[in-house]
Parts: structure tokens; C-alpha cells; sequence
């Protein structure tokens, strides 16, 4: 091995080991190692940044506008709706709710496909008395194996479609891949309707959650000084036998005191926190002298005269909330929203709701303003994924509703008659709804999720380093060593499953582009198809079921369904192995 190899094999797995220990963003250290790649003259200028070039990169960057100006016609929510209407068991509702989801998910971006079907369904479970546990799990991966059927699915197929021309091979076309995603979606439909029905858990939504479990969510009052119990025991200030409260602690000045007594002086000044019910924390504060803190000026009573909602938001992986307090973090000015409590799965959350530093995944119920949902749109740092009490809306005309989605069909078309490629068609799309004013420059950008494009911008001069110093081609001698001798499948099957495990646990974009120059080499010595070993590493690297953290879906429904990590690891098991065989066979069958 040259020094250079050395040096870029460390440096991935310096890479990997702070994907996996979440020590900042994930575009971040990407970015990262290819500053430190450019810095050492590994790579020229050109190399590091050739992904930022790269057509995969900008049809990704260009669909997001374009799936943005589809979801925010609402046309999709008002279809659903009206299709739901006459929906009464779980069966028929599954059927009535996946089968059209994976249409979409095949030519839209999945993430706004969840945020947009997360409500609704959970709105359908809660009226018709299912849990939406049994429901959210599947959302997240009918979008994950919807999204395989064409080349603008997800932004993997997309990235590897872009690495293919840029190695000066035939990219996909946008119906490649639908010979392979259409068997794997069948046989996941066949999985979440038998045998992972009934291994899907049976949680409580996220209002009986907060009303069954009253160690999940915490909330804060404050003491104030005309409290009529100020110097009372918690006992005989009536805040001890509370209907779905407890009061786990209490903070005064720099201590805290836990567990709290029933002989436990209150004082002025006092922090108590609560954990249970958001409804019994409203009647509190019609005690005098108890205050709800929610970081903003905003109260429970304004719920009555229209001034805020109650909405329920997850963060997300590229928030900028990301290990900062609420309080840190300027929660308030930043959004118009105050967090009323806080739900983490699993975990239990101690201190202050100000003070508790936000991951990944955590739930928030939020008061929020008037002006919530303009600042709310000019950032990606957390998905709404429950307004539970819906804000009016704007009116809008009707023919504007159907322009996007229609203009959006328009150009699945003249892409499939092979008229203009996909990033010309995704690109005068995007010059259309401006021109038209369907959508204005402050929009498109609260749509395109700059952290995703980091990652793929960055992770394109990664590869060319593994490609360039022979990386790329001494891992993939050594896993031929290992594997060639028991014939294709076997060569296959050792493609996929390293593939998926970095899928799990890295990001699906950044495990597709370390993984194809790999491929790509083992292609070559093997004399191999190289379009079916791609279109292998695209499958693997979307086929992320076994966590809540490999992809975004999944971690979107994580809260809402109030899951387990080993929820993800007892459905998505099974769910992996049965595509993975079916994509092997399928791939091997049609390209080898």
C-alpha cells in the first residue's frame, strides 16, 4: 500500500468512526475529510470539488424544488383524504393508504412523502381507534420501496446514476431500475401485510402516549410569588396526587431537588417539572401563581382565540437545534414557538425543558405563534409532523393547486419519451414555477436540503480518492479473495450486505458513493456488467430498515409511532433479508 492509500483509508475510517458517534453533522465531516484530502494534494481542486458539477448532485438539488411545489398544493393531502373516507379496517385502510404512497414515493422525494401521510394517518388512527404504531412503521418503508422503482425515487439512484457517467458509463434511464423495484415492493407490500402486521408493535399515538405515559414528557411551571401554597409541602399544596401528573423535580436556583417528598417545602421562584399529561399541565396553570414556561410570551389560553396551535415536530439529522439547549438554541425569536414538553424514546429526560440539549429524532410539542409556519418553512430543522389544532390557510385558487402536480407529470413524461434528460426536464420545471410565480426564491430554498447536498457534493471526492490512489481496487481485491471463489451470487450478496450496513448507520447517499468504486472494481476483474453491479448498490444503499437512524423516514415516523429502536430491528429484519434475496436474484437473472 502507498502512503496515500494509507493516508485516505485513515482518514474514512476517522470518517465512519465520527458518522457513527454523531460528533458533529454528517455533512460536516464529510466535508471535513475532503478539506483534509484537498489540503494534503491527495486530490486537485477540480477532484474534491467535482461533485458540486455533478449532474446526479443537481437533478437532486432541482427535484427538491420541484417536490416541494407538488406538496405544497395540498392536492395530494385532499386525495388522500377523500380516498380514506369510506376506510374501516386495518387491511383495507393499509392497502388504501400504501398502495398509492409508493406510486408517489416512485417519482418523489420520500421525506416530504412522510411529513405530508404522518399526520394523516395518525389523524385516521385516532378517529377509527387503531394505533398508529401499526401504520407509521409501514409509511416509512413502502416510501423507501416506492422510491426504488424509478431513477428520481430518492436521491441514490440519482447519485450512483451521476457517478456512472462520471466513471464515462451509460447512466440509468429514468425506468432502469423498475425492474428491480417493482419485485421488491411487491414482496415488501407481501411482508407488511402478513407476517410484519403482526410483528408491528401495538403503541399508543402520541395523545394517549402523553395521557398512559407519564414518565415520557416533561414540562415546566414556575412558582411565582402569589402562589397561595408558597412555603407549603408539595403534599398540602394539592400537587402530589395529580390525575396523569407526577412531579419528578424540582429546581431552585443552582439545585435540584429529586426525588421530590410529600414533606418538600415550596418556595417562590421554584422550577417544577412535571411529566404526563399536556391537559392536566393546562388546568395547572389556571392555578394562581403557577405559570406554564414555554420560552415565549405565548399561553396555553390563546389557543382559544386563534393566536397559536399546538403542533407536534420532530428534529431532524441536519437541524441546527443539534446538541444545543432550547435555550441556547433562541427557540422563540427563532421560530415564534415555544416547547411546551418534550418526548425522547426511551430515555429519560431530566432538568429544565430550557436545559435539555436535543438529538436526533427527540419530539417536541410546540405553542406556536402566528408567525410559526413562515419561519418554520425557511428552515429544515425539524418535520411537523401533527398540527393538532390546524391554523387557517390562506384560500387559493384551485387551477394553482393542480399547476405543480400537473407541470410535475408533464415532466415525468418528457423524460420517459427520452425528449429531455432529467436534470433539463427537473431544470425548466423549476424555471417555470418561477416564472408562473408558483413558487418564489425564499421557498426553493427553504426546499432543498443543503445538508443532503453537502453529503453527496462531498462524498463524490471521497470516491474519486478511493478510485484514484487504488483504494477502491485493493478493498475490492481483498473482498474477491474472500468471496469469487463461490461464484457471482456470493460476489453479489458481499456487494449488498456491506452496502446496507453503512446504509444503517451512515447516510444512504454517502454509503452508495464509497461503496460504487468498490463495485465498480470488482466489476471489472470479475468482467462483470457494471450497470448491475450500480444498480445493486443502489437498491442496498435505500434499503435501510433496521434502524430509526439510516434514514430519514424512518426517524420521521420514530416519535410520532412512539417506537422502540427494537421495533425497527424485530419488523425491518425479516423486511431486509426477503429484499436483499429478492434483489440478488432479480439483479442476477436480468444483468449476469
Amino acid at each position: 500500500m502507498s502512503l496515500e492509500m494509507i493516508a485516505v483509508l485513515v482518514l474514512i475510517i476517522g470518517m465512519l468512526v465520527c458518522l457513527l458517534l454523531e460528533v458533529a453533522q454528517p455533512g460536516m465531516i464529510i466535508f471535513s475529510v475532503l478539506i483534509i484530502l484537498l489540503i494534503t494534494g491527495i486530490l486537485t481542486p477540480e477532484e474534491a470539488f467535482s461533485g458540486l458539477s455533478n449532474e446526479g448532485m443537481l437533478t437532486v438539488a432541482l427535484l427538491f424544488i420541484v417536490a416541494g411545489a407538488v406538496q405544497k398544493s395540498g392536492v395530494i393531502d385532499r386525495v388522500m383524504k377523500y380516498w380514506l373516507k369510506n376506510s374501516r379496517t386495518q387491511t383495507d385502510a393499509m392497502m388504501r393508504f400504501f398502495v398509492p404512497i409508493a406510486m408517489f414515493s416512485a417519482f418523489l422525494n420520500n421525506t416530504p412523502i412522510a411529513v405530508t401521510f404522518t399526520p394523516i394517518i395518525k389523524n385516521w388512527c385516532e378517529e377509527h381507534g387503531f394505533s398508529p404504531s401499526k401504520f407509521l412503521i409501514p409509511l416509512s418503508y413502502v416510501t423507501i420501496l416506492g422510491g426504488t422503482i424509478t431513477l428520481m425515487g430518492t436521491s441514490t439512484n440519482l447519485v450512483v446514476h451521476g457517478m456512472l457517467l462520471d466513471y464515462g458509463l451509460e447512466g440509468f434511464s429514468l425506468f432502469t431500475l423498475t425492474v428491480i423495484g417493482i419485485p421488491i415492493t411487491l414482496v415488501g407490500f407481501l411482508y407488511l401485510f402478513t407476517i410484519g402486521k403482526k410483528l408491528l408493535p401495538d403503541h399508543k399515538g402520541f395523545r394517549q402516549q402523553v395521557k398512559e405515559d407519564v414518565k415520557s414528557y416533561i414540562a415546566e411551571m414556575e412558582v411565582e410569588d402569589f402562589f397561595p401554597h408558597v412555603n407549603q409541602s408539595v403534599m398540602k399544596a394539592g400537587l402530589r396526587n395529580l390525575d396523569g401528573l407526577y412531579l419528578i423535580e424540582i429546581i431552585r436556583r443552582n439545585e435540584r431537588v429529586s426525588p421530590v417528598r410529600n414533606s418538600t417545602i415550596i418556595q417562590a421562584g421554584d422550577r417544577l417539572i412535571f411529566a404526563g399529561e399536556i391537559a392536566t399541565i393546562a388546568e395547572l396553570q389556571k392555578i394562581n401563581g403557577l405559570k406554564l414556561r414555554t420560552g415565549t410570551e405565548l399561553e396555553l389560553d390563546d389557543l382559544k382565540n386563534g393566536k397559536t396551535s399546538l403542533i407536534e415536530a420532530v428534529v431532524s439529522h441536519q437541524s441546527v437545534l443539534l446538541s444545543k439547549s432550547i435555550k441556547q438554541s433562541q427557540f422563540r425569536s427563532r421560530y415564534d414557538a415555544g416547547v411546551i414538553a418534550i418526548h425522547r424514546n426511551n430515555e429519560r429526560i431530566h432538568g429544565k425543558v430550557g436545559d435539555v440539549i436535543l438529538k436526533p429524532g427527540d419530539s417536541l410539542l410546540l405553542l406556536a405563534g402566528m408567525d410559526f409556519v413562515e419561519k418554520y418553512q425557511q428552515a429544515n430543522d425539524f418535520y411537523v409532523v401533527s398540527q393538532l389544532d390546524p391554523p387557517k390557510t390562506l384560500n387559493q385558487d384551485a387551477w394553482r393547486d393542480w399547476f405543480s402536480i400537473t407541470l410535475f407529470i408533464g415532466m415525468i413524461i418528457v423524460v420517459s419519451i427520452g425528449w429531455l434528460s432529467m436534470v433539463k426536464a427537473m431544470a425548466l420545471a423549476v424555471v417555470i414555477l418561477f416564472i408562473t410565480k408558483m413558487i418564489h426564491a425564499e421557498e426553493a430554498k427553504k426546499y432543498i436540503q443543503f445538508d443532503v447536498l453537502l453529503v453527496i457534493a462531498s462524498s463524490f471526492g471521497i470516491g474519486v480518492a478511493m478510485t484514484k490512489t487504488g483504494l477502491a481496487e485493493w478493498i475490492a481485491s481483498g473482498l474477491l479473495v474472500v468471496s469469487a471463489s463461490s461464484g457471482i451470487i456470493v460476489v453479489l450478496i458481499v456487494l449488498y450486505i456491506l452496502t446496507n450496513i453503512f446504509t444503517e448507520f451512515l447516510t444512504n447517499s454517502a454509503a452508495a458513493i464509497l461503496m460504487l468504486p468498490i463495485g465498480l472494481e470488482m466489476a471489472q476483474s470479475l468482467e462483470l456488467n457494471p450497470m448491475g453491479v450500480a444498480v445493486l448498490i443502489a437498491i442496498a444503499a435505500s434499503a435501510s430498515f433496521i434502524t430509526p437512524i439510516g434514514y430519514q423516514t424512518n426517524l420521521i415516523v420514530y416519535g410520532p409511532g412512539g417506537y422502540k429502536f427494537s421495533d425497527y430491528v424485530k419488523v425491518g429484519t425479516p423486511l431486509s433479508i426477503l429484499v436483499m434475496i429478492t434483489a440478488v436474484t432479480v439483479i442476477y437473472h436480468v444483468w449476469f
